[in-house]
């Protein structure tokens, strides 16, 4: 479909844009064998405040990247934690929200 190949981009609850394609990390800290889409998920976090996401393809394992970092091997119940727990006070101090007129996005 479509829609298999590249990034989903959220703001708030609502899809943003959809099959984009993001800069991959080359950072040496990663490993060898991770793909495309665990390079892409990674670099977005390193050029702006993202947040992202990876559900890997073969395997279907859950990964986050933040600040350039990535988390591995999460299930469901870490992941809602660590959203709930690290965007309700990004969401009052984003720069985008900030450029927005009365904070509406």
């Amino acid at each position: 479909t479509p829609l298999h190949d590249g990034a989903v981009i959220l703001r708030g609850d609502r899809v943003r844009a959809a099959s984009c394609y993001l800069p991959l990390s080359d950072s040496p800290e990663l490993k060898v064998g991770l793909g495309t889409r665990h390079r892409a998920g990674v670099g977005i976090t390193e050029q702006s405040d993202a947040v992202s996401i990876i559900v890997s393809e073969e395997t279907g394992a859950i990964s986050l990247a933040h600040e350039g970092k990535l988390t591995r091997y999460l299930d469901e119940k870490s992941l809602r934690e660590w959203l709930e727990k690290n965007l309700h006070h990004r969401q009052q101090d984003s720069f985008f929200r900030r450029l927005q007129p009365n904070g509406r996005e």
